[in-house]
């Protein structure tokens, strides 16, 4: 179809990138009646969207320069291109184009320290940006994501009404998100899943410390489907009706509702149960690795996180695998634990509760490193609607906050405390049961050691420092001097008096 440029001043705000994300973004702004000039390097792939999918509220542009001045100032231009440097590369060529005033939004899963970088080059050249996490997949961006802008607190005034009328919406009250919603047919009313999270890179941030999160979640899912399999030997179908019973409660989430929809589903071509047919390779994009390292670099523990993530490099060496599964058979042990599926979905319950309170002790790590001001009951609140992990769970962690804002640990909390207590022989009993049939539960198992370690007044760490003292004089604290006064003993004569290190 021919395009042609696009009048000065007509639009209220831009996108750029028309991949699956960009043009369900873009036509979610439409249809909240704000008009969104949009851009692709493509020329072919506009074309084809106001071919297929034309919107009154959509203004096409096939130049870049066309597309900038149809903006009204001061300009919002949203960008969705992949992270690194094709990002670097639009923003380059944006910037000859732009105005002091002007603001860029990275809607990408950008790594935040990019955020912090490019927020700082933009502010020196008198331009404002956002980087701004967007979940909740293709659907999300058509009918509702899960929006955690950052930035300077004027930028966000900027994007705030864009960002408030597109966001999924969850009911005030319940927290559950409002139903209903369809193209052209936005959802009215309810709580916007979107506030200003903070500074620079806090937006990225908390994004990728959300698909931490989500890693964690589905590696647990998918764990207790395979105990469910293996340990109890049910069938799929049998599973997927256990899911969608588990939906109805307090493991009620997006992940549990489709885990039951994939287990349900047949394959067209061998009408073998879908997950069959399935090679048990699992992919990832690199947020979860995002994570993992960032914790890495705090000093903050989240095994169960990690965990998520080396599994899911397990499962790619598929062919060692099969290979290994002919030599290394194993030697169950035989056990009269009677592991039910109330035990696993105590299981999952409390591991999940495990990863939540990593991912948010993580977070507040990062908030002290680099000076942002979280909210982390704010946070919890816009993860239950529109993002991959909105979840009935997050309600409960949001009325956490509400309680103590200054939570510790969502361990700690009374509600969380007591749910674990009522739930913990379930879960040791299943791990304590896959360990001695020899079924990998590395996700449940690392989950209970972290809770075990946390709740230890004592762990065996005064072995590591006098390993490390002896070897490398490293030095050790002593349990009757007080935190950080730091002493070592001469080896060579262990007699001699132990020297304070200053």
């Amino acid at each position: 179809m021919s395009i042609t440029p696009p009048a000065a001043n007509t639009a209220d705000i831009g996108l750029i990138g028309l991949a699956v994300m960009g043009q369900n973004l873009a036509l979610n702004i439409a249809d909240h009646g704000h008009r969104i000039a949009v851009y692709n390097r493509t020329g072919a792939v506009t074309e084809k969207l106001m071919a297929t999918l034309p919107h009154a509220n959509v203004v096409p542009a096939l130049e870049l320069k066309d597309f900038v001045q149809s903006i009204k100032r001061p300009r919002r231009v949203i960008i969705l291109v992949k992270a690194g440097g094709p990002t670097d590369a639009v923003i380059d060529s944006l910037v000859p184009l732009l105005e002091k005033g002007d603001v860029i939004v990275d809607g990408g899963n950008a790594l935040f320290t990019d955020t912090i970088r490019r927020e700082k080059a933009l502010g020196e050249k008198g331009l404002l940006f956002v980087g701004s996490g967007v979940s909740g997949g293709e659907e999300g961006a058509r009918l509702g994501p899960s929006l955690m802008p950052g930035g300077k607190p004027e930028a966000w005034k900027l994007l705030e009404p864009v960002w408030r009328d597109i966001a999924a919406k969850v009911d005030p009250v319940t927290g559950k998100p409002i139903p209903g919603g369809a193209p052209g047919k936005p959802v009215q009313g309810g709580v916007p899943c979107t506030t200003y999270i903070g500074t620079d890179g806090a937006g990225h941030y908390v994004k990728m410390v959300h698909n931490g999160i989500e890693y964690a979640d589905m590696e647990l899912i998918a764990e207790a489907f395979h105990v469910l399999r293996s340990v109890l030997k049910m069938g799929v179908d049998e599973t997927a009706r256990v899911f969608s019973d588990w939906n109805q409660g307090e493991l009620d989430s997006f992940l549990i509702e489709i885990t039951a929809e994939v287990l349900h589903h047949k394959d067209g071509v061998t009408k073998k149960p879908f997950v069959d047919i399935v090679l048990d390779a699992a992919g990832q994009k690199g947020t979860g690795k995002w994570t993992s390292t960032s914790s890495l670099d705090l000093g903050v523990p989240c095994p169960t996180i990690a965990e998520a993530v080396f599994q899911r490099y397990l499962s790619a060496r598929k062919e060692e695998r099969v290979a290994a599964s002919r030599v290394l058979t194993g030697t169950p042990v035989p056990h009269t634990l009677a592991v039910t599926v109330e035990a696993v979905r105590d299981a999952l319950y409390c591991s999940k509760l495990c990863a939540y309170a990593q991912g948010f002790q993580l977070m507040a790590a990062a908030a002290k490193e680099h000076g942002w001001k979280l909210d982390f009951g704010a946070i919890a609140q816009i993860f239950r609607g529109g993002c991959i992990i909105r979840a009935q769970f997050l309600q409960k962690i949001t009325e956490a906050y509400a309680r103590d804002p200054s939570l510790s640990n969502l361990l700690m909390d009374p509600y969380f405390a007591n749910a674990v207590k009522q739930a913990e022989a379930g879960w040791r009993k299943v791990v304590a049961a896959c360990a001695l049939d020899g079924v990998p539960a590395p996700a449940f198992a690392s989950a209970l050691a972290y809770f075990d370690g946390y709740r230890s007044a004592v762990l065996p760490a005064n072995i590591i420092q006098g390993q490390r003292d002896f070897f490398g004089a490293h030095t050790f604290e002593r349990v009757d001097a007080p935190r950080g006064q730091f002493f070592h003993v001469d080896w060579l004569d262990p007699r001699r008096p132990q020297v304070e290190v200053k």
